[in-house]
């Protein structure tokens, strides 16, 4: 079997097995489990960063999930927007991909595009899952443009292969939200950007993204989640953590900030 291999482990998350599993563990025995949501958004910066506001958006999802992930992430080397069909390795083991409803995405495959420069926007999810959800797999899918134009493109094609697949999907959207403002303006930034999410509002979110110049990396694949979703009955988008990264280093003037949200 043909895997893909772990370009970000030792940066952005351990590399050592055991060091990773007390990390996750760590995470998620400060979270509580609350229902079983359809969609995820979950950061991607180094786990002392955003870890444990990842593991808040995975515990909104049963823990004995052992369906499929779709896992959309931006890409940060300008690359179109793909798909893989590889399996993808962790230090705690693999995570197959589900053949069956990789093959309905109507998307080009683009295993380069995956690892190139260090890509970690998908990479860093994928341990969590491992983790958590041991029997499901995965279906990564990297978004190019952030427009409209593509948000629509993508979450038809993922809507119309959930219609098509009879097993149990679930999708995680990964983004971090502003970069490198001083922590009052990110919290004022991204909340006012979240609150459009409350009722699925996409094209408001997307605007208000716009119109603030928000540094959020990740409102793309934010917006193809939940268009993916919207056939399927969801009505709100809940949040449940907000933090930034100067909660580790102690510096606020200038942080990169994160946020879980669950989709129901």
């Amino acid at each position: 079997m043909t895997i893909r291999r772990c370009t970000v482990a030792g940066m952005f998350y351990p590399a050592d097995p055991g060091q990773l599993e007390g990390m996750l563990r760590r995470f998620f025995s400060a979270t509580r489990t609350a229902g079983d949501c359809r969609g995820v958004v979950s950061p991607h910066a180094g786990y002392i960063y955003s870890g444990q506001t990842a593991a808040h958006a995975f515990s909104a999802i049963r823990e004995g999930f052992d369906g499929t992930f779709i896992v959309i992430g931006p890409s940060h080397r300008g690359f179109p927007s793909c798909i893989s069909h590889l399996a993808w390795d962790t230090p705690l083991g693999p995570v197959e991909n589900d053949p069956v409803l990789a093959s309905l995405i109507d998307l080009p495959v683009d295993e380069r595009a995956m690892s190139y420069g260090n890509e970690n926007s998908l990479e860093v999810q994928i341990p969590f899952i491992r983790f958590r959800f041991p029997q499901a797999r995965i279906v990564p899918v990297m978004m190019g443009h952030q427009t409209l134009e593509e948000i629509d493109r993508l979450s038809q094609a993922i809507s119309s292969a959930i219609r098509q697949y009879s097993g149990d999907v679930r999708i995680v959207a990964s983004s971090d939200f502003s970069h490198y403002v001083p922590a009052a303006k990110a919290q004022k930034d991204d909340l006012f950007v979240i609150e459009a999410l409350k009722d699925l509002n996409v094209r408001e979110f997307y605007n208000r993204i716009q119109r603030g110049r928000v540094t959020a990396c990740g409102y793309g694949p934010i917006g193809t989640m939940i268009e993916s979703l919207r056939p399927f009955g969801i009505s709100h988008c809940d949040l449940l953590s907000y933090t930034n990264s100067g909660e580790a280093s102690g510096d606020f003037g200038q942080v990169v900030a994160y946020a879980a949200l669950a989709v129901n």
